[in-house]
């Protein structure tokens, strides 16, 4: 059990950096084959996508984006689950920003779940999140 919270932290934090530093390259070999992710918008459900692929190629362009620019709150591993509290700035200089979280589920050292949620109400926030991935 301690082995596995410490390689989920692990990949949680590998994750995470790739958004920090704007580096997707720390996101290769860390996704499954039958991950399936949520997106944060739009509300209420997300976009869901299915597959190393598809994931990928989203968590890739949000990470090179220079649109904008991720913070951590905190990263916690419970086994093979964790989550990443984030906060996401954007707009004219930064000026705006949104708090977040990712729900996380890893096995055998890789994603294979991820759900997005944010706290906002704001049409913006959607905006911004997908002028960065696409």
């Amino acid at each position: 059990m301690k082995a596995q919270l410490s390689q989920t932290l692990e990949i949680l934090q590998r994750f995470n950096r790739a958004f920090i530093q704007h580096d997707a390259a720390l996101l290769d070999g860390l996704i499954a084959e039958d991950c399936i992710m949520e997106s944060v918008e739009p509300a209420p459900d997300g976009t869901r996508y299915v597959g190393r692929k598809a994931c990928l190629e989203f968590w890739q362009k949000l990470a090179n984006s220079r649109e904008g620019k991720f913070a951590d709150e905190d990263i916690v591993a419970a086994g093979e689950h964790g989550f990443i509290r984030w906060r996401y700035r954007f707009g004219h200089e930064l000026s705006k920003s949104v708090r977040g979280v990712n729900v996380m589920r890893v096995r055998n050292g890789q994603i294979v779940e991820a759900l997005g949620y944010v706290k906002t109400g704001e049409a913006s926030v959607a905006t911004a999140v997908r002028s960065a991935v696409e």
